[in-house]
C-alpha cells in the first residue's frame, strides 16, 4: 500500500479523530475539575462573628459553608471569656466557600508575663519606664529607707514579687522607693542642744567648780 493510500486509509482517519475527540474531553475534564475545585463565580459574605462564642461562632459559619478556626488568644476584663475579640477575613468580604476563618477569643485567666529584674537594680524613673513599656499597670510608691528614688522592692497584691515571677498584668505594681535617709540624720539633728548644733564647744565658765583639796 502507498504513501496516500496509508494517509486516505479511514483507520488513520478515526486515529486521528479518537486522539481530537480524547483531548478535547481532557480539557472540558479539567475545566470542569478545577471550577468545582477553587468554586468558580462562587462566593460567599463572611457574616460577623465578633463577641459571639465560640461555639455560637462555629455554628454560625457552618451555616455559610464556612470553617472557624481559633488561632490565638488575649485579654479583655471588659468582655466574657470565650467569646471572638476578631476575625480574618472581616465582616462583609466575599470568600469561597469552605473558606477557614481565623478567630482570636478572650482568654478565661488574667496573662501573666515575668517580672524584669529592676528591685536594686534601677531608679524610680527607669523602672516606670520598663514596666509600663512591657504592659504592666503601676499602682501609688511605696516609700521606704533607703536612697533617694532607688527601687528597693516590688510588690504585687500585697506580696514582694521578684526577677523572672510571672505576674497578672492587669493587677497594678507597687514600687518600693527609697526615700532620702538625710532627712532621718537632720531630725536626729535637731535634738541636739543649740551650741553643740552650733558646732560651740562648752564655756570653761560654765563647768562645775572643782572643790579645792
Amino acid at each position: 500500500m502507498g504513501f496516500k493510500q496509508k494517509i486516505l486509509s479511514p483507520l488513520v482517519w478515526g486515529n486521528l479523530l479518537a486522539l481530537v475527540l480524547a483531548v478535547i474531553l481532557a480539557v472540558i475534564g479539567a475545566w470542569y475539575f478545577l471550577s468545582v475545585y477553587t468554586h468558580h463565580g462562587e462566593s460567599i459574605v463572611v457574616p460577623d462573628v465578633v463577641g459571639h462564642q465560640v461555639n455560637d461562632a462555629y455554628y454560625i459559619l457552618d451555616s455559610k459553608g464556612l470553617k472557624g478556626v481559633v488561632v490565638d488568644s488575649a485579654y479583655n476584663k471588659q468582655l466574657p471569656a470565650g467569646c471572638i475579640l476578631e476575625q480574618t477575613p472581616a465582616k462583609g468580604r466575599k470568600v469561597k466557600s469552605g473558606r477557614e476563618i481565623y478567630l482570636i477569643i478572650n482568654t478565661e485567666s488574667t496573662p501573666t508575663m515575668a517580672l524584669p529584674d529592676i528591685a536594686d537594680n534601677s531608679s524610680l524613673r527607669e523602672a516606670q519606664a520598663k514596666l509600663t513599656a512591657m504592659g504592666f499597670k503601676l499602682g501609688p510608691v511605696e516609700y521606704v529607707s533607703g536612697d533617694l528614688d532607688w527601687v528597693y522592692g516590688v510588690k504585687s497584691q500585697g506580696r514582694n514579687v521578684y526577677a523572672g515571677e510571672r505576674v497578672p498584668i492587669d493587677v497594678p505594681l507597687v514600687l518600693q522607693v527609697g526615700k532620702d535617709s538625710g532627712y532621718e540624720e537632720l531630725d536626729d539633728f535637731d535634738n541636739l542642744d543649740d551650741d553643740a548644733a552650733a558646732g560651740v564647744s562648752p564655756s570653761f565658765n560654765d563647768a562645775p567648780p572643782v572643790d579645792a583639796e
